[in-house]
């Protein structure tokens, strides 16, 4: 890792989201746009003062337009901004595209990015050319049916030493060391200037809190765009056992095994990455660069319901009931544009919704519990994320009916949502209460379901 003269440079510029400037930056000349998710942390300028991954950069700008951009902070993208949930995230990647004028681009996650990656491929796919993942993980910690990597205490304690000892030359040194790096005084001085460069302590801190509940597992079967994983054998950051689930459980992913313990491309051998990479990506483009029309698409869906609504009818009459009822679809379609949430269907006092992010969903689930009891009415509300088919612009099939059914499992005034959709929102600042573990009319196996609270 050598200081390189910096020539040719592109231009740092920020993309808005929301109210968090995202640092951002183009280079290379290719037919088709690739959008870079980080890593753990980064700094888009300066990556190009580390010879090798300059080197790499470069190379991969001249058969692609390449779009790097920093995470929300990190890097040179606002910092203090609290711990981001992934739909958050996901709209800082949006944010950039829009900035750099890229509707469509394959999309490469590399590390802690990977999820993130493979949840935008799974959301977005009419935006998604295709989904490279390196190094990557569907989660960080060890869960049933995933035995690899830390155990949650071990990853909360490993986390603290590294807020500890973060921007040291020591740690730098250990880093450099576990992975078959070079550990000299040049490298090892510019790594720890990297790490300072790229966080402090405390964004470490709001990151690894975020990464600690991440588990994008059942999301990721919904991924439709081409995918390629790759992962070096012995990585000693992620295992490799990790990138092989990637592989067996994206549909039609290719899966291609380096040998080395190096975590980042450029720190082994790059060339039968970029290669891999390369080979990929550019028929795909070659292909036809239009988006497809979409079959699937991963959403969250919300489902409401009046509890009491034929007592109430019968103490109110008809008339004062139709007014009431009225209100009702008032507050909820109110609640919806808020939200970014688009009604699919109303059958008396019952909404169906459709939500690109289950954060949102759940806060406009809370947002309309509380508006209709202002009305004196009760409602319960149930919410699932999954793969649902697109016909027509609407959405159907099993997540849909797992939606519904959920929602049939809350009680009055209570927004109940699947696990999966808990797992998705790590670092929304939501809680939740598990509920008993349930079978779902007509769904195969158990669900376990859980209340938000507060």
């Amino acid at each position: 890792m050598r200081d390189t003269p910096r020539v040719d440079l592109p231009e740092t510029r920020y993309a808005r989201s929301g109210n968090v400037s995202i640092a951002y930056q183009v280079h290379g000349q290719g037919p088709f746009d690739l959008v870079v998710v980080p890593g753990f942390i980064s700094n888009v300028e300066l990556t190009w003062d580390d010879e090798e991954a300059a080197a790499f950069y470069r190379r991969v700008g001249d058969f692609a337009r390449v779009i790097r951009f920093d995470k929300r902070g990190t890097g040179l993208s606002d910092r203090d901004v609290g711990v981001a949930d992934m739909e958050t995230r996901m709209d800082d990647i949006r944010a950039v595209m829009d900035a750099a004028g890229s509707e469509r681009a394959a999309v490469m996650g590399a590390s802690e990015g990977g999820p993130l990656a493979a949840l935008f491929a799974a959301t977005y796919p009419e935006r998604t050319l295709g989904l490279v993942l390196w190094g990557a993980a569907p989660r960080f910690t060890r869960a049933p049916g995933f035995p690899w990597g830390m155990t949650r205490e071990e990853y909360i304690a490993d986390s603290e030493e590294t807020q500890r000892r973060w921007g040291t030359r020591e740690l730098a040194v250990e880093m450099l060391g576990n992975s078959g790096q070079s550990t000299d005084d040049e490298s090892a001085g510019f790594l720890a200037r990297r790490m300072r460069a790229s966080a402090s302590p405390g964004a470490i801190r709001q990151l690894d809190l975020s990464n600690l509940e991440i588990d994008v597992r059942e999301a990721v079967k919904a991924i439709r765009v081409p995918t390629l994983v790759m992962h070096r054998t012995g990585d000693p950051n992620v295992p490799v056992e990790a990138g092989r689930w990637f592989g067996e459980n994206i549909r039609g992913a290719r899966f291609i095994e380096f040998p080395g313990t190096e975590h980042t491309i450029p720190a082994g051998d790059p060339e039968p990455v970029e290669r891999a990479i390369r080979e990929f990506l550019t028929p795909l483009a070659a292909a036809g660069r239009q988006a497809v029309e979409q079959e699937s698409v991963l959403a969250t869906v919300l489902f409401t319901d009046l509890v009491g609504s034929t007592a109430k009818l019968a103490e109110l009459g008809n008339r004062a009931w139709r007014e009431l009822l009225e209100q009702h679809h008032e507050v909820i379609r109110r609640e919806l544009v808020r939200h970014r949430g688009r009604e699919l269907d109303t059958a008396g006092d019952g909404f169906f919704a459709a939500f690109d992010g289950p954060a949102r969903a759940i806060r406009c689930a809370c947002a309309v519990s509380e508006a209709v009891g202002e009305l004196g009415l009760d409602l319960r509300a149930g919410l699932h994320t999954g793969e649902c088919e697109v016909v027509d612009g609407k959405i159907g099939g099993l997540a849909v009916h797992i939606g519904a059914r959920v929602a049939a499992e809350a009680r009055a005034g209570e927004v109940l949502v699947s696990q999966t959709v808990r797992d998705l929102v790590a670092g929304s600042g939501l809680t939740f209460e598990e509920r008993e573990t349930v079978e779902l009319k007509g769904v195969p196996g158990t669900w376990r379901l859980y209340a938000v609270v507060g």
